[in-house]
């Protein structure tokens, strides 16, 4: 059963859209969560086959785009709405995936009886991979972690002292998307939220404390974030697993939009070593 584009409906906050993908038997399956990384969102280029490849391995897979991703609940894919996607931060981001997790394990859920709420994994792509560390480090209801090309600082990535003062003159910042062409906008706030929740934000610190099996694939191709970084995470933490792929890219040959029917290689065998990692 694939059902997408279901919302979450929070008082007080934007709403959240996520993906489910399972086989409705009313079997308890080990549930995985997916986040998306920076500029990025549930639907885009091959994800969707990640989750298909995930449920027919008898998983309970689940992918949403976080409520600030620049998305709507009626557009879902690509960004619509930049207004959003400037009042994004790193704390909004692990709210969103407490919610989450909160909907999905609670008994009065829709599909309770096909989720097995002691057996849940995070996978987090990129920027998502850090926010799966720090919820990880953060919640014992997580058993399994896997980061896909995972950051491994936040701190380190808001660019240099003159920028970042720069930013706070102009109140915003703008990054090129360099496929939709759009320039993106981060309010300043985003540096503040950072500043005010270090601690809380602290990947480093969190992997060291890091008590769950722990999977880390990177490619050592990646332009996007260096190969470096997941040695950096693996360094903190003996317990951490650290799988690289030889060559590839930071989407492990994937590509939005994805018009194949098949994943690419490397990126299904992302998958399988994922699947494998998990059902151990």
């Amino acid at each position: 059963m694939n059902l997408n584009n279901q919302i979450l409906h929070r008082t007080g906050n934007k709403p959240i859209v996520y993906d489910l993908f399972f086989e409705a038997n009313s079997k308890p399956k080990p549930l995985v969560v997916f986040c998306h990384g920076y500029k990025g969102f549930k639907d885009w280029g091959a994800w969707n086959l990640v989750a298909e490849t995930f449920a027919a391995e008898g998983f309970f897979f689940l992918k949403f785009n976080f409520s600030h991703n620049g998305g709507t609940v009626d557009n879902p894919i690509d960004f619509p709405d930049l207004n959003a996607f400037a009042e994004n931060n790193y704390s909004k981001e692990l709210n969103d995936l407490d919610d989450i997790l909160n909907l999905v394990t609670d008994p009065e859920f829709e599909f309770a009886d096909d989720i097995d709420a002691s057996n849940i994994s995070l996978i987090g792509h990129s920027r998502g991979g850090g926010i799966c560390i720090l919820k990880t480090a953060q919640d014992d209801r997580i058993t399994k972690l896997i980061t896909w090309a995972s950051v491994s600082d936040y701190s380190v990535r808001f660019g240099s002292d003159e920028s970042i003062e720069e930013w706070k003159k102009n109140g915003v910042k703008y990054v090129i998307n360099g496929r939709t062409k759009q320039q993106m906008p981060h309010h300043y706030q985003f540096y503040e939220d950072f500043l005010a929740n270090s601690e809380n934000l602290n990947i480093p610190n969190a992997v060291k404390v890091l008590s769950v099996p722990t999977l880390v694939i990177h490619a050592k191709g990646d332009d996007a974030v260096k190969f470096s970084e997941a040695e950096s995470i693996a360094s903190l933490n003996s317990s951490v697993q650290l799988y690289p792929i030889e060559g590839s890219n930071h989407v492990f040959d994937a590509s939005h939009p994805w018009a194949h029917n098949e994943m690419p290689e490397i990126l299904a065998a992302v998958t399988k070593n994922s699947i494998s990692f998990i059902q151990q």
